[in-house]
């Protein structure tokens, strides 16, 4: 898809090409709703319904890129949306990995599923329930991605992230920086650029209230 292509060289040079890879084997025109199909290669966020969206390609982009996910990793990702990002994810880690992808909304939880099933994913299990407590069943993670800004950084997302691992999220409300987070002896916290993104509700975010 000539669309496609010109968005993933667009990028090339300052993503990594495993990034790029995965990303063109995710076909992004099933995680969008229909009537926006045609636009599904533009680089800007879409609306999903229910008051999210999608993150612009390049977004998923940086933020897996930060993550420097390797094969065989156990991922975790709150704020599941329609599930492209757990889909790229996905493609980074392999077969051999998982991706647990939490999401809020009943709704958008069973249509990611679907649109996952559609795309020939399997190595994604997307859960319903309040991210900002992350899923401490599955726990702990070599890596968490978070496409919904925190107040700070979540403690349950802290405390379930495997030493050595990666977690990347947006921090703050009006003003949000993209932060990288390590563990390795304690927590090393980096900002790596503003960015714009739906706050995280729950326990652990900006409460309960719905958006």
């Amino acid at each position: 898809m000539d669309q496609k292509k010109r968005l993933l060289d667009g990028m090339r040079g300052r993503i990594n090409e495993s990034v790029l890879d995965a990303m063109s084997r995710v076909p992004r025109e099933l995680f969008v709703p229909e009537q926006l199909r045609d636009r599904a290669y533009e680089d800007t966020p879409l609306p999903i319904g229910l008051g999210q969206t999608i993150s612009a390609p390049h977004m998923v982009a940086i933020m897996s890129d930060l993550l420097d996910v390797r094969p065989g990793m156990k991922i975790l990702e709150v704020g599941g949306g329609s599930g492209y990002h757990a889909a790229v994810l996905a493609a980074l880690t392999g077969p051999q990995g998982r991706v647990y992808s939490v999401e809020r909304m009943p709704d958008l939880a069973a249509a990611a599923r679907r649109n996952l099933q559609a795309a020939g994913i399997e190595n994604v299990t997307v859960v319903e329930g309040d991210g900002s407590l992350g899923l401490p069943e599955h726990a702990p993670y070599d890596r968490i991605s978070v496409a919904a800004s925190a107040p700070k950084i979540p403690e349950p997302l802290k405390e379930q992230l495997q030493v050595g691992g990666k977690m990347v999220l947006p921090v703050g409300g009006g003003s949000q920086e993209l932060i990288l987070v390590t563990r390795k002896n304690g927590l090393l916290a980096e900002e790596k650029m503003g960015v714009i993104f739906v706050p995280l509700i729950g326990k652990e975010g900006f409460g309960e209230r719905q958006i």
